[in-house]
């Protein structure tokens, strides 16, 4: 009998403003190098994703200004604002850099989850930024479904 497989990711830090500035086209998950602390620090919930995005130094995608703070025991501790490696395939590196040079998009970061073996993934996406006015739109199109929710609620 064999077991059911179950996937589950939990988060350990997200980006809530990245969905509210920009429009995400696509989503893709990469691996990161991490030290330890590092590890330790994202397993307690703790991380600060704002402002966060992947960039290109040297032929790889690096993630820049994600900032991590140290685990509070030990005494190896890391560097917050470190660059930290993404591990992608070649081909997709080229083809996400390919895309942010010709369609003047940004990769920026969604997410820091542990898979279901415990390691550490990152969601990133293609994004476009959005203007004021669509940020306008998409906040009334929201309050009106949450309006419309609550008023189907009380009338039954």
């Amino acid at each position: 009998m064999a077991k059911a497989a179950r996937v589950t990711h939990r988060v350990a830090t997200e980006n809530r403003r990245a969905r509210h500035d920009y429009f995400i086209d696509e989503t893709l998950e990469a691996g990161l190098v991490l030290a330890g602390t590092e590890v330790k620090s994202l397993r307690a919930g703790r991380g600060n994703l704002r402002d966060t995005y992947a960039g290109e130094r040297d032929g790889e995608l690096w993630l820049f200004n994600a900032d991590i703070p140290a685990y509070q025991a030990g005494a190896f501790q890391h560097e917050r604002r470190r660059p930290r490696k993404l591990l992608l395939k070649k081909r997709e590196i080229d083809r996400l850099l390919g895309a942010v040079k010709r369609e003047g998009v940004t990769l920026v970061l969604l997410d820091i989850h542990f898979n279901d073996r415990g390691i550490a993934k990152v969601r990133l996406g293609l994004a476009r930024g959005k203007r004021r006015y669509d940020k306008r739109e998409a906040d009334k199109t929201r309050d009106w479904q949450r309006e419309k929710a609550r008023l189907l609620r009380d009338k039954g």
